[in-house]
């Protein structure tokens, strides 16, 4: 049957299309099961080991958040405002890391602070434990180096919130493994600055402690780590502010504290929580950075 005015449809360029169409295999089902696979296996072979992981920390962490949420807050007051004229010398800082803490009472946020608080702190004497180590080995080593970089790259790009989905199959839900998912994401800064500040101490100070028979761990102890301990303070520094900034990513599997307050609020449609919950992170921030700050410029 004719079409009106003469014209035929141009079927052929459509089929054209669809014969040029890119089709792409499905590599998804197969990393998908193969990934569950490998999870199942680890869980039911390794499970006891994983076990003994979790008791470690949570050994290490229950007694400092039980300190931290039963010391009477006026106590840690003074203590922090002691530990803030001690690291500056300066009464006015001293009172500042004073009447933030008292900020975070008048909050409402005293306890979940604590909580977050020892936390941060686990993560970051991990960090500190698995970095440190790390950042010296790769200055010695060229071939490390270039080993450990692109696997720090792939840590610091990978979305924090990523870390939590390996961590929560293998550990469950709770603290262990926002714990664990803190060190993985906070370590990197760690290692790569540990890494730069000893590769810059001047080759003359360590020919110095060579030329008077110094051994090599002599010479890293007196002359390389002192010359670089304000390059590892400041990643120290970095661990710790990107620990903090976990807080909130880890309460989405269980880990409570002031993470559990910002995600209340975005649940809840309720914005001055959330704000409130915030504002708590904001000054926690604030004080560990200043305090870290503080003992970097008093280190020699």
């Amino acid at each position: 049957m004719g079409v009106p005015g003469g014209r035929r449809p141009r079927q052929g360029r459509l089929v054209n299309i669809k014969l040029f169409t890119p089709g792409f295999p499905d590599w998804g089902t197969p990393l998908r099961e193969s990934t569950n696979a490998i999870v199942d296996h680890w869980v039911t072979q390794h499970g006891e080991q994983f076990e003994a992981v979790s008791h470690a920390l949570l050994t290490l962490l229950v007694p400092l958040e039980q300190a931290l949420r039963s010391a009477p807050a006026w106590a840690m007051l003074l203590g922090m405002t002691a530990l803030g004229w001690w690291l500056s010398r300066r009464w006015s800082f001293a009172v500042s890391v004073g009447a933030g803490l008292w900020f975070i009472g008048a909050l409402g946020q005293w306890d979940q602070a604590m909580q977050s608080l020892a936390l941060v702190m686990v993560a970051v004497l991990l960090s500190l434990m698995l970095g440190l180590p790390v950042g010296l080995l790769c200055a010695r080593s060229k071939t490390l180096r270039l080993v450990i970089t692109p696997l720090l790259d792939l840590m610091q790009t990978i979305p924090s919130f990523v870390y939590l989905i390996p961590a929560a199959m293998l550990f469950g839900l709770g603290k262990v493994p926002a714990i664990l998912a803190t060190v993985i994401y906070a370590t990197p800064p760690l290692v790569r600055l540990t890494d730069l500040g000893l590769r810059q101490v001047p080759l003359d100070a360590v020919e110095a402690g060579r030329s008077l028979g110094a051994t090599r761990w002599q010479i890293l102890k007196r002359i390389q780590l002192p010359m670089a301990l304000p390059s590892i303070l400041q990643g120290l520094n970095q661990t710790a502010m990107m620990s903090l900034a976990m807080v909130v990513v880890a309460s989405m599997i269980g880990a409570r504290g002031v993470g559990e307050t910002v995600l209340m609020g975005l649940q809840r449609n309720d914005p001055g929580t959330g704000l409130v919950g915030g504002l708590v992170i904001v000054v926690l921030a604030i004080i560990l950075d200043r305090c870290l700050q503080a003992a970097g410029q008093k280190a020699p």
